[in-house]
């Protein structure tokens, strides 16, 4: 893995940090000397060993807090306790979200838009779009006095945005694309940035339905090394999540200063190239719109 010397002591937040893309993506931060705050909403247990697991590796490095992203109040909370320990937020990264399956009639089971669980529907919408905005809202004030400030937002590929079955998170994804663009031209000249990461396809994480997580990725897959524009795509399982790493690293190092507005499927990333070589690779075009007619 490439060492970014800007990485040392850089403050970053992930939510949703205590399992999956979260996990792989902070403890591959924390490997390059970050400072981090993670955050999770539905088991203290995960979180709490996530931490215990990154503070045996690098001692006093990494906080975890329990927080609801679709609670103001506390994310406002999140950004207040890493401000008072750490004296400033450089990096959000919005990794929470919750899986259309949370809003299943019957739990396990597919279900057509109708039949949802109008509950479990809102708590989809407001953890996976509203939940970005009211960390970026939390934290964005203090990046812009500062005049540094990167904000990462987690999506999905297009085809999932209109896959059937994939509502409501799909939707979400697409809403967080476009309000990314919008708040990437909000934030212009600024020095803060937004930028969008995927994985490029459905990956071997618990958002996916089923068993077996861990055991589900396509053998031997190396990112970066098939033909571009294959997103969504994906043969003989799904995608191993570690192929986040990489990219997310990039994004929050001082490399990626000058990108703004843009968006980048790990999928393509190749890591034997020089991380500018492989960012050109990944990078997608500017301010392209999710496809969704």
């Amino acid at each position: 893995m490439t060492v970014y010397s800007s990485l040392k002591d850089r403050v970053v937040i992930v939510t949703g940090g205590a399992r999956g893309f979260g996990r792989i993506m902070a403890m591959a931060l924390l490997e390059q000397g970050v400072r981090l705050m993670l955050t999770g909403a539905r088991s203290q247990e995960n979180l709490d060993e996530t931490v215990a697991s990154a503070d045996a590796l690098y001692p006093g490095r990494c906080l975890g807090m329990l927080a609801d992203v679709s609670d103001f109040a506390a994310c406002k909370a999140v950004a207040e306790a890493v401000e008072g320990k750490f004296g400033r937020i450089d990096v959000l990264i919005n990794n929470a979200g919750r899986p259309s399956s949370e809003a299943a009639p019957v739990p396990g089971e597919r279900y057509a838009f109708w039949n949802a669980d109008v509950d479990g529907y809102r708590r989809i919408v407001d953890t996976n779009f509203v939940g970005p905005f009211l960390m970026a809202k939390a934290v964005a004030p203090g990046m812009v006095a500062r005049g540094f400030g990167k904000i990462i937002n987690i999506s999905t590929s297009r085809p999932t945005m209109i896959g059937k079955g994939a509502n409501p998170y799909g939707a979400c994804k697409a809403g967080l694309e476009a309000s990314s663009v919008v708040w990437a031209k909000d934030l212009d000249g600024t020095g803060v940035t937004v930028n969008v990461l995927l994985p490029g396809g459905p990956s071997d994480t618990g958002l996916i339905w089923g068993s077996s997580i861990g055991t589900r990725a396509t053998p031997n897959f190396k990112a970066g090394k098939g033909a571009l524009g294959q997103e969504g795509l994906v043969e003989g399982g799904l995608l191993p999540p570690e192929i986040m790493a990489a990219p997310a690293l990039w994004l929050c190092a001082d490399d990626s200063n000058a990108i703004n507005g843009r968006r980048i499927a790990a999928r393509d990333w190749d890591s034997d190239l020089p991380p500018a070589q492989a960012a050109e690779r990944a990078l997608q075009a500017p301010h392209s719109p999710p496809s969704v007619m």
